[in-house]
């Protein structure tokens, strides 16, 4: 066997080992936002569940640079069941440590925050759900929100199988 036919097959073994590695994964999905989130963008994933026994994990990934302003970040989470019933969550997550530099995972200025949304989450019925998050940010003293917020350059949502 030649030499960049050994290589092929090391590299197809490699891609196999990643992307069989992730067990927990049941929907995992990224919008772009192009480093600017502003206040009526509103990032939409539709996926398709019927599971409606095992609880699942539920989580926003926000991925930033170091145009991030802020040490916190405020969203707004719409969950639209199949029936139409909607659940709604104004949620808080601290995005950086006390001396200002970004909290998340990776190696440079860009950092990925795997946050939190629902913990052992039973979906209640099949079919399509739509979640729904817009950034909900407001300076110190202020009644209006940040009208574009900068440093985010992707917003996604995963499933985990919880076992």
């Amino acid at each position: 066997m030649d030499l960049k036919r050994s290589n092929f097959f090391i590299l197809i073994f490699l891609c196999i080992l990643c992307f069989s590695c992730d067990e927990k994964r049941v929907f995992d999905e990224y919008q772009s936002l192009n480093g600017k989130w502003k206040q009526e963008d509103v990032v939409r994933f539709t996926f398709e569940q019927n599971d409606t026994i095992n609880p699942y994990n539920l989580f926003l990934n926000i991925r930033n640079n170091n145009d991030y302003p802020f040490s916190n970040l405020f969203v707004t989470v719409s969950l639209k069941q199949p029936d139409s019933l909607v659940k709604i969550d104004t949620l808080e997550y601290a995005m950086a440590n006390p001396d200002g530099s970004l909290m998340g995972e990776g190696f440079s200025d860009v950092k990925e925050s795997k946050l939190w949304y629902q913990e052992n989450f039973v979906f209640k019925q099949k079919g399509k759900y739509t979640i729904e998050i817009q950034q909900a940010l407001r300076e110190t003293g202020s009644v209006t929100g940040v009208e574009e917020l900068n440093g985010v350059t992707d917003v996604g949502f995963r499933i985990e199988k919880t076992k």
